[in-house]
């Protein structure tokens, strides 16, 4: 697995669920639509068939894609259309090229290249920002003074970290914050599973844990998340990418997914997730359907 990766290759692989996903004949007049399995790609994929089922489509649903690998081998050969990605994923993982902080330099990046390299166009980006993060409760905030990354890696030597394996080694992780800060110099660095990053704060095993900058738990455990004053932590904006060849079939594709980027932003995202992962429960369709309810795009 790649050093550089986002929520979608950190959670599970799911490579078994991608290949039941990919069998079978599609109808040629569908689009396919894949997406990964974590709730925000649940979200973002159905959101995008339900999108363009009422502008008049047919969509055929290629779900549980696993990791951004899987995904990008579907779509080389043809076996689906279009999903959702990250750009910060598609310029280290994909792309392999260095970090860069600036929004608009990595979408730009990412748009030329994959039109160059896979015959593939990114649509209009979101403004949420799925990026990592530092979070930790009020209190601690309160009681060690923190509001910044720049005041956690002063106050490192006093504060437990929770952290997953990969965060201390990947170059947007642990290293690329010594690298821009300086310090973050742990007095312990708790190492647990990607699901229980919360729960060592809840249970007071650790002062600090890694975040995604989405993830529900912030709202639904009303963290703080610390300001990367610095700008360490590289963008993840997401976007549909779509096969040209299905653009060309059906043109009416980037506009109608274009108009939903904007009203994605970090707060929207973040009760996404928490009304997926969060105590209800809820299924993705129907967070999608409610949604659609709230903003009928089409």
């Amino acid at each position: 697995m790649s050093v550089a990766l986002t929520r979608a290759d950190v959670l599970r692989t799911g490579g078994a669920l991608a290949a039941t996903a990919l069998t079978g004949c599609a109808h040629r007049d569908q689009v396919r639509v894949g997406w990964k399995n974590f709730s925000e790609e649940l979200f973002l994929g159905e959101l995008y068939a339900q999108l363009l089922e009422k502008s008049g489509l047919h969509v055929e649903r290629k779900p549980y894609l696993g990791s951004t690998q899987i995904a990008m081998e579907a779509m080389q050969r043809g076996e689906i259309d279009l999903y959702p990605e990250y750009t910060g994923t598609a310029l280290l993982v994909i792309l392999k090229q260095p970090v860069n902080v600036d929004p608009h330099v990595v979408y730009a990046t990412v748009k030329r290249e994959f039109e160059k390299r896979y015959a593939i166009t990114w649509l209009e980006p979101s403004p949420f920002n799925d990026s990592q993060a530092l979070a930790s409760t009020h209190d601690v905030a309160r009681r060690f003074n923190l509001r910044t990354l720049s005041d956690v890696s002063r106050a490192a030597p006093q504060l437990r970290i929770a952290v997953t394996a990969e965060f201390l080694n990947r170059p947007d992780g642990l290293p690329g914050l010594r690298r821009v800060y300086g310090g973050f110099a742990f007095k312990s660095i708790v190492q647990v599973d990607v699901g229980l990053r919360y729960q060592a704060l809840l249970d007071r095993r650790a002062d600090i844990a890694v975040a995604f900058s989405t993830d529900g738990e912030i709202t639904e455990y009303d963290l703080v998340v610390f300001t990367d004053d610095k700008h360490a932590f590289p963008p993840y904006q997401a976007a549909p990418i779509v096969r040209n060849a299905a653009l060309a079939k059906y043109p009416s594709i980037a506009p109608t997914l274009n108009k939903v980027a904007p009203l994605l932003d970090d707060a929207t995202i973040r009760s996404v997730n928490l009304a997926i992962d969060g105590p209800k429960k809820l299924e993705p369709a129907d967070v999608v359907h409610d949604f659609l309810q709230k903003h009928p795009l089409a």
